[in-house]
């Protein structure tokens, strides 16, 4: 069964054939890449992937395409960086600056000793530029100002998911995989996945 997740980001592209597993052959638009996704002005997680999906959908004909918009929430940071996670420290960020961006903001509230926060990731299924089925998944943790490992991308190395001492940086990608975001997210899709293909 074939999927095109709506990303050119390796990384998200091989943690979800991972957890698809071998019955999903999953490419992404680094194999077609004639495709350009609409621009990301929503304002929810909802919202950017639907855009995604919908803009993708609508260029690979017949396909079934899926798209996610995830992030970070730190609740002592308002809910930032949100839905601008991957461009929290300016455009043309890499993941290393978005990183010590964060580490800087939450060095300045002294008054928390802990920041509570969460991944948050929801996931578009479309076809045809229709949208098929919306799911949500969420993954609640702490953030340090250390980082802590070098396994997983983005801010993995400076969340500690609930019920963990280590960040998501330092934890197999197998346990990564289980209880991620982006993982209950793409549990809650796999069923109108199989019904879609």
């Amino acid at each position: 069964m074939q999927l095109v997740f709506a990303t050119s980001n390796a990384h998200k592209t091989e943690e979800v054939a991972a957890i698809l597993g071998g019955q999903w052959q999953v490419t992404d638009l680094r194999s077609h890449p004639g495709v350009t996704l609409d621009e990301e002005t929503g304002d929810t997680f909802e919202a950017n992937a639907i855009i995604k999906a919908v803009s993708g959908s609508c260029q690979l004909p017949g396909l079934l395409v899926l798209a996610d918009d995830s992030g970070l929430e730190v609740d002592a940071l308002g809910g930032a960086p949100g839905v601008r996670s991957a461009r929290y420290a300016g455009e043309n960020a890499t993941a290393a600056d978005n990183r010590e961006k964060l580490k800087s903001e939450l060095n300045r509230k002294l008054q928390y000793t802990r920041f509570a926060g969460r991944f948050q990731c929801c996931m578009v299924l479309a076809r045809d530029g229709e949208v098929l089925h919306v799911t949500h998944g969420v993954v609640e943790g702490q953030l340090i100002t250390r980082e802590q490992g070098e396994g997983g991308f983005g801010y993995d190395p400076l969340f500690i998911p609930e019920g963990f001492r280590d960040t998501f940086g330092v934890l197999p990608a197998e346990t990564k995989n289980q209880l991620s975001h982006r993982a209950r997210a793409l549990a809650a899709m796999k069923q109108k996945l199989a019904e879609a293909a």
